[in-house]
């Protein structure tokens, strides 16, 4: 044996030990590898039911919301019916209620007024306030001081008796 020969087989006894330190790590990589495989295919065997049953709920909720577009275009329906009934009711029934309503009113009025005795009561709208003939008259004697005519007629039209004035200055009391 050389020098040649023996460094030759050192060489080969060094390449066995590292062979020998890489295969335990290699065998264990192998190992690992068939467990990734193992999650993989168990990974894709529970999977595949979950994206079937992901698949039906997107199918069942597209149906529901067709429903709900079937129900909303007959609620859109609806109520443009609705929208034409009641202008409809407006056009025909609504203006002329509302004159009937008024003669009715008028017609009460009127008949209220000749039993009661003429305009004694009756009550008449000044500038949208409701008042009797005798605060119209009381109202129209103190805007109008300076003449005497219309304070008197005025006056004269109240159902009240004027106050008495005692020339102190004061009402008199009850039973005075």
């Amino acid at each position: 044996m050389s020098l040649g020969d023996v460094a030759g087989l050192i060489a080969a006894i060094a390449f066995v030990i590292l062979v020998g330190f890489l295969a335990y790590p290699l065998i264990r990589m192998g190992k690992m590898f068939d467990q990734i495989a193992q999650t993989v295919k168990e990974t894709g065997d529970h999977a595949v039911p979950a994206i079937d049953e992901g698949v039906t709920t997107v199918q069942r909720v597209n149906k529901s919301l067709e429903d709900v577009n079937d129900v909303s275009d007959a609620l859109s329906t609806t109520a443009s019916n609705v929208s034409a009934l009641t202008d409809l009711y407006g056009s025909v029934l609504g203006k002329p209620m509302v004159k009937v309503a008024s003669t009715v009113w008028a017609v009460r009025q009127t008949v209220g007024d000749f039993f009661k005795g003429g305009k004694s009561g009756a009550k008449t709208t000044v500038d949208g306030t409701v008042a009797s003939d005798a605060a119209k008259a009381s109202a129209s004697a103190s805007d109008t001081k300076t003449s005497a005519p219309k304070a008197s007629a005025a006056k004269a039209s109240t159902s009240k008796p004027a106050a008495k004035s005692t020339g102190t200055g004061t009402t008199p009391k009850a039973g005075e």
